[in-house]
């Protein structure tokens, strides 16, 4: 049994894509970011940096006490290399996979976020960082185009956790001012993922964070992004 702390954010839905598609037995614990419940303590100690998604994982493959894992990216690698599901068999496919993973957590998902952020988030329009963080997911955007010419998965020939971390960071494309037209195989590979069982199953009843202007009230704000958690 896998216990999920979930919010619905691009990060938390690479865990309920994981999870879908591999048919692993969970429950998912959700956290109410704008309550402030990823700054209780019985959540800290699981993700000591007030992040969801976080698993606590009741039968670790060492036999031992239940284990806690945070960061989605770290989650997902412990996942796929624990049971083998969605994770190359060959040793160059496994590096392929991790590197466009590592590539996620450090590049698509950060200036991605920032761009929806300042987009709809934001307490009052910020050109600059509008126009630089929209045209920093264009780039990134066109990167992953091209790894996805003549290719029907980012890494090696099979679906892998490459693409379940990038997936949710190109769901919200339109928010984050982009046209997948313009990226003609990002698009296709798109709507291949958008297509999947489990890929429905995990999206269901979930709304897209950056489609439109938020209306946080001013205690939500605070608590979602001000400085809360304690030094």
């Amino acid at each position: 049994m896998i216990d999920l702390y979930f919010a619905a954010t691009p990060n938390g839905l690479k865990l309920k894509l994981y999870l879908a598609e591999s048919g692993l037995e969970h429950r998912v614990i959700p956290v109410r970011l704008s309550a402030g419940e990823q700054f209780q303590p019985q959540f800290l100690a699981i993700s000591p940096n007030n992040k969801i998604p976080a698993i606590v994982d009741h039968a670790p493959a060492d036999g031992g006490a239940p284990l806690s894992v945070f960061e989605s990216g770290a989650i997902l690698l412990y996942l796929a290399r624990k049971t083998g599901q969605l994770w190359p068999r060959e040793e160059r496919a496994q590096l392929e996979s991790t590197q466009w993973l590592f590539w996620q957590m450090a590049g698509l998902g950060p200036m991605a976020g920032q761009a929806g952020h300042f987009r709809a988030h934001a307490p009052e329009p910020v050109p600059y960082a509008i126009e630089r963080y929209t045209r920093e997911v264009k780039r990134l955007f066109g990167v992953l185009d091209r790894q996805l010419q003549g290719r029907d998965f980012i890494a090696g020939d099979a679906y892998s956790i490459a693409d379940i971390a990038c997936y949710p960071w190109i769901v919200p494309h339109a928010g984050l001012g982009q046209n997948l037209a313009d990226t003609p195989d990002l698009q296709r590979w798109f709507e291949s993922i958008r297509a999947r069982p489990a890929t429905q199953l995990a999206y269901e009843g979930i709304d897209d964070p950056y489609a439109k202007t938020a209306n946080f009230t001013e205690e939500e704000r605070r608590v979602l992004f001000g400085a809360n958690a304690k030094s």
